[in-house]
C-alpha cells in the first residue's frame, strides 16, 4: 500500500475509533427515548439525579400558564370582567385595562388571586344586574386581594346590593373606590374570614328607602383591618359598622361632612376587641343619630371584649350629641374601655369608663384648629395643648401611640411624635 493511503487509512481508523468510543459514552448518558425529531420544541433539562429528560412544550406551556397575567379590557380577547372570573386559575394576575365596565358581575372562587387596575382606576357599573343577586363582586376564594378599581350603583332586590360580597377566605382592598352602593363591602358572618381594606374611599350612600346602607359592613369575621382610607356621605346607614373579633381602625378619615346624614359614623355592635387608633371621625350638623362611636349596643357576641382608642380626634358637627357611648346594660359593666389622648371638637359628651384609663383626653373648640381639606383636624403650632399629655403605652402588646397620620385625599404618612405630644390625631 502507498504511504499517502496507509496514512490515510490509519487517520480513518483512529477518528472512527474516537468516535465510536465517544459515541458510546454519549449514548451512555443519553436515555434511550430522548425525541429524535429535528422539529423537536421541547426542552431538556438534568434531573437531580444527573439524567436527562425532555420537558415537552405542552408541560412548559402549563407551567407557564400558572404564572402568566390575564389582560382584561375592551379591544382585548377576554373583554368582560364575568368572563375573565370563570377563566381565572390559581395564582393568576388579572389585570383590568382603563374604562367603563356595565353590567359584567362577577364571583371569585380562586387562591392566591390579584386583581387589579391597571392606569387610570377602570370603573365596575352594577347597571341593574348583581352575581347570585347579592353584589357586583362576589369573593368567595382563598387570599385574594384587589387593588385600584372603582365600583358604583350596587341594587338587589333585598335592598342590600354590595359592590363586593366577601364570603370565603382572606381579602386585601387597596386603592379601590366605592360610591352609591346600597353596601360598600358587605361580609359574610364566619370567624375564618379576614378582611383588610387599606388607602381606599367610601361614600355617596344611596337615598332611596329599605334596609340602612352601611358603608362597610364587617359581619362576624375574625379580623378586620381599616387603615389610611376615606369615608363620607353616608345616609341613615353607617359609615362603619363592625361585628369582627378584632379591629383595627388605624389612620383614617371617617368624616361624613356637611351633606352626609349618617346614623353612627363608627360602630362595634357585639363588642369584641377594638383598637382604634390615629383616626378623624365626625358627624354633620345633620346626622340622623347623635352619637359618633358606638360599642355593645346589640349585646356581646365573642368572649373577649375591650375598646382601646387613643390619639383621634372626633368631631360633632350637631347641636350636641355623645362623641362615645358604651352600651354596658348590653354589653357588660365589667368591658374594658381606655380612652387616651383623644381631641373633642364642638359640643357633646365623652363619659368616663367604668372600668380602664381616661387620660389626656381634651375639647376644644373648632376656631383652636387648623382647617385640613375643610375640616378642623390639626392644633396650631402654639397650642398650649402641645406637650401637655404623656404616651398612652401600650395594651396587650399593641402600642397606643400612633406611628403615622391619615393623608389627603386617602392613604398615611410615616410620623415621628416628638416631645411636644398632642391630642389628637395630628401632630
Amino acid at each position: 500500500m502507498p504511504l499517502k493511503k496507509f496514512r490515510f487509512a490509519v487517520c480513518h481508523w483512529g477518528v472512527a475509533l474516537l468516535l465510536a468510543l465517544q459515541g458510546g459514552w454519549v449514548l451512555a448518558q443519553l436515555p434511550d427515548k430522548l425525541p429524535q425529531a429535528p422539529d423537536y420544541l421541547g426542552e431538556i433539562r438534568r434531573a437531580p439525579s444527573g439524567e436527562l429528560k425532555a420537558m415537552p412544550e405542552a408541560a412548559q406551556s402549563a407551567e407557564a400558564a400558572a404564572t402568566a397575567t390575564m389582560i382584561v379590557g375592551h379591544g382585548e380577547k377576554i373583554s368582560t370582567i364575568t368572563e375573565a372570573a370563570k377563566l381565572a386559575h390559581d395564582g393568576e394576575v388579572i389585570e383590568i385595562r382603563p374604562g367603563d365596565y356595565r353590567g359584567q358581575p362577577a364571583i371569585w372562587t380562586q387562591n392566591n388571586l390579584v386583581i387589579r387596575g391597571v392606569g387610570q382606576r377602570p370603573v365596575m357599573l352594577a347597571d341593574g344586574k348583581s352575581a347570585e343577586g347579592k353584589a357586583i363582586w362576589v369573593v368567595r376564594g382563598g387570599k385574594i386581594r384587589i387593588e385600584n378599581i372603582e365600583f358604583r350603583g350596587a341594587r338587589v332586590d333585598s335592598l342590600n346590593g354590595a359592590a363586593i360580597r366577601f364570603e370565603k377566605g382572606n381579602l386585601t382592598i387597596r386603592a379601590c373606590a366605592f360610591f352609591d352602593n346600597e353596601m360598600g363591602i358587605l361580609t359574610a358572618n364566619s370567624a375564618d374570614l379576614t378582611l383588610e381594606v387599606i388607602d381606599s374611599e367610601f361614600g355617596d350612600a344611596p337615598h332611596h328607602q329599605g334596609d340602612l346602607h352601611h358603608l362597610l359592613y364587617v359581619g362576624r369575621i375574625g379580623k378586620f383591618v381599616l387603615r389610611g382610607s376615606r369615608f363620607s356621605n353616608g345616609y341613615l346607614g353607617h359609615l362603619v359598622k363592625s361585628r369582627a373579633r378584632e379591629n383595627h381602625i388605624l389612620y383614617n378619615l371617617l368624616v361624613d361632612g356637611a351633606g352626609g346624614k349618617a346614623s353612627y359614623e363608627l360602630e362595634f355592635p357585639n363588642g369584641g376587641l377594638a383598637y382604634v387608633i390615629g383616626n378623624a371621625i365626625g358627624q354633620s350638623a345633620g346626622t340622623d343619630n347623635p352619637t359618633i362611636v358606638a360599642y355593645g349596643a346589640e349585646g356581646r357576641h365573642w368572649p373577649d371584649n375591650a375598646l382601646y382608642m387613643a390619639h383621634n380626634t372626633l368631631i360633632n358637627d350637631n347641636y350636641a350629641g355623645k362623641f362615645l357611648n358604651v352600651f354596658t346594660d348590653k354589653i357588660g359593666a365589667d368591658v374594658e374601655v381606655w380612652l387616651l389622648n383623644n381631641l373633642m371638637v364642638g359640643a357633646g359628651d365623652l363619659n368616663k369608663p367604668a372600668q380602664g384609663r381616661f387620660d389626656g383626653n381634651r375639647l376644644v373648640a373648632r376656631g383652636d384648629l387648623i382647617d385640613m381639606g375643610g375640616i378642623p383636624l390639626r392644633l396650631t403650632s402654639q397650642s398650649p395643648l402641645r406637650g401637655a399629655i404623656r404616651p398612652p403605652g401600650q395594651a396587650r402588646g399593641v402600642d397606643l401611640l400612633p406611628d403615622a397620620e391619615f393623608r389627603f385625599p386617602v392613604g398615611t404618612r410615616k410620623m415621628r411624635p416628638n416631645s411636644a405630644l398632642a391630642p389628637g390625631a395630628f401632630q
